[in-house]
């Protein structure tokens, strides 16, 4: 009797888990989300600054009109994401954002540029990036859940690796306005469809459970690993806890996450921007810049999956507080020195730091609040950690302006996230008070 009910199980179980194709188009996602980063943008930043008549640091408040636009309108995207899901988030935001890229090779004017990627390039990618695929993905995995953000977030490195040497490329065929027309129809071609096709809200609304197995025959990760990982941050991950904004302000531990991944928001969104003219200005030709860039990408890329694994099996924290150390000496090594291959050094290290930056920090949210309201969660947090990330290019920018380098910006960002690192270990999971919490 027993094997038949276990043969039928079997039999009924898809051979894929749905969960999977999920991943694919957060991944296809990912990988046209690169193009509105700003380190895509910091391969334009010369051509643009003298085409359109603009300084570095004027320019670089681009990209704090573009983070402030995210953190308004991440709490908003935060709850329709919990309410309808991402389907039609993503498909929409594609849409609009391939059609911004298209209207930029179009643009004469500097404020024309700031309107289109501002009304645009902006809004569509707040729609079809980072929460919305995170939010999913952290539904539709438990146990997988380090493993499954990594392998998404693999097409933004896949896509950061290339896109310096592509778009160096394309400046020479096509310059710089056809190779903004490129990326816009790539956009649309890799995530309209794909996302109208498969992207669905949670397993449960096709029947399923989490990982594409029942919680309740498998041992929680603290139980599994024996560390004190399920102690200290698991509490949340099984439960559909509900949290409400006020729950959620009200707890430490939002503020602490706030912090961190905001003073290192300021630093990342700086480097992305300004690391291809700082190459440049310190003497090594365009293509040097682009390999540079590359470089970073590329062992970003190498290292999600790395980083995946590790969330699985040690404390989120002090994961999280080791990728910031590893970022903070590879910066540390690659702006103390103008000799290429410490520079190719040192930032091959922070390479491999920064390709936990995505993976960990949703795998920390998602851990400590639960699956329930995480749009909601995510939604306030951005708000707070994308207002951070709003000072950084313009602060990389007008110092250079006024001291004719960016020494200064790269080793306080080196400091600040040696900051990051300490103050993780601060960050333990919240408890919401009348709910009964799994201990390990």
């Amino acid at each position: 009797m027993n094997s038949k009910a276990l043969s039928h199980s079997n039999a009924t179980q898809p051979r894929i888990f749905y969960g999977w194709y999920i991943v694919g188009v957060g991944f296809l996602s990912h990988l046209v989300c690169a193009f509105h980063l700003s380190s895509t943008l910091s391969v334009f930043l010369k051509p643009l600054t003298d085409d359109l008549r603009v300084s570095r640091g004027l320019f670089s408040l681009l990209r704090s009109g573009e983070i402030v636009i995210g953190a308004v309108m991440a709490p908003f995207v935060g709850t329709w994401v919990d309410r309808y899901g991402g389907r039609w988030l993503m498909a929409g935001g594609a849409l609009l954002a391939g059609i911004g890229f298209i209207l930029l090779s179009q643009v004469t004017a500097f404020w024309q540029f700031l309107v289109v990627r501002w009304l645009f390039v902006t809004v569509g990618g707040i729609f079809m990036c980072y929460m919305v695929i995170a939010v999913t993905i952290s539904r539709w995995f438990v146990k997988k859940r380090g493993r499954a953000i990594a392998i998404a977030s693999l097409g933004q490195g896949l896509s950061k690796v290339g896109i310096p040497l592509l778009a160096a490329t394309l400046f020479v065929w096509l310059g710089w306005r056809h190779t903004w027309s490129v990326f816009g129809v790539v956009t649309i071609m890799l995530v309209v469809l794909p996302a109208i096709a498969f992207m669905r809200r949670s397993p449960e609304e096709l029947g399923l459970e989490p990982d594409g197995i029942s919680l309740s025959s498998e041992p929680l990760i603290g139980d599994r690993t024996g560390s004190a990982h399920g102690k200290v941050d698991t509490r949340n991950v099984e439960a559909d806890v509900i949290w409400t904004r006020r729950e959620v302000a009200r707890t430490g531990a939002f503020w602490l996450l706030c912090v961190t991944f905001g003073v290192a928001n300021v630093g990342i969104a700086g480097l992305n921007l300004h690391v291809f003219a700082h190459i440049s200005d310190i003497g090594y030709p365009s293509f040097i810049s682009a390999t540079v860039m590359s470089m970073i990408a590329f062992t970003q890329l190498g290292s999600t999956i790395f980083w995946g694994l590790v969330s699985e099996r040690v404390e989120i924290r002090k994961a999280t507080m080791l990728m910031f150390l590893i970022q903070a000496m590879g910066i540390g090594i690659a702006v103390l020195t103008k000799e290429l291959m410490l520079i190719y050094a040192g930032f091959l290290v922070y390479g491999v730091g920064l390709g936990g930056s995505l993976v960990l920090q949703e795998i920390m949210w998602a851990t400590y609040y639960g699956r329930a309201s995480l749009g909601v969660v995510r939604g306030l947090g951005m708000l707070i950690t994308l207002t951070f990330g709003a000072a950084g290019a313009p602060f990389f920018g007008f110092i250079f302006d006024a001291t004719g380098s960016y020494a200064i910006s790269f080793m306080t960002f080196a400091l600040a996230l040696l900051l990051c690192a300490l103050l993780t270990l601060f960050a333990r999971a919240p408890r919401k008070p009348g709910v009964v919490y799994a201990e390990a």
